[in-house]
């Protein structure tokens, strides 16, 4: 899918362990993982966050009380795709460490899928649709360099 067309925010909130979240994800990283998954020119804007900021977002937009991942937040999807993707380290990292995955590893995943969420891919409406999703992740990270995540 790889695209050039990308205006990329890189957001880090007040975060313990910053300095580990930072050299996980180099701007540049953020930016190819992100460009490799978009099909139309984007305007997308990562933020990460603490457990109190994922858990509020997740509470307040999706009527679940905890800290997940990942978020998505879409607002166009074509011919521009335009979104916010909030990722919630301290849920990331342990993510990271309970799979035995490098959490630069983990983020460039978490950041295709949203990215791919985005776009409109679903893996919640069918499992169709969550085989083509998965198997999608699974090519794009692939072509990274990146193990298959599942």
């Amino acid at each position: 899918m790889a695209l050039e067309t990308l205006n990329l925010s890189l957001q880090f909130g007040e975060l313990q362990d910053a300095a580990l979240h930072r050299a996980a994800l180099p701007r540049h990283s953020v930016s190819r993982w992100i460009r490799h998954a978009l099909r139309n020119p984007a305007e997308i804007t990562v933020r990460i966050v603490d457990a109190g900021e994922g858990q509020t977002l997740n509470r307040d937009y999706r009527g679940k009380d905890y800290a997940t991942n990942v978020l998505t937040f879409d607002y166009t999807q074509a011919p521009f795709v335009t979104a916010d993707l909030v990722l919630c380290a301290p849920v990331v990292a342990r993510e990271a460490k309970d799979s035995r995955k490098t959490l630069q590893a983990h983020y460039a995943h978490l950041l295709i899928h949203a990215t791919l969420h985005a776009q409109g891919y679903d893996h919640e409406t069918s499992e169709r649709d969550a085989l083509e999703m998965e198997a999608l992740e699974i090519l794009l990270l692939g072509a990274l360099g990146y193990d298959n995540p599942y």
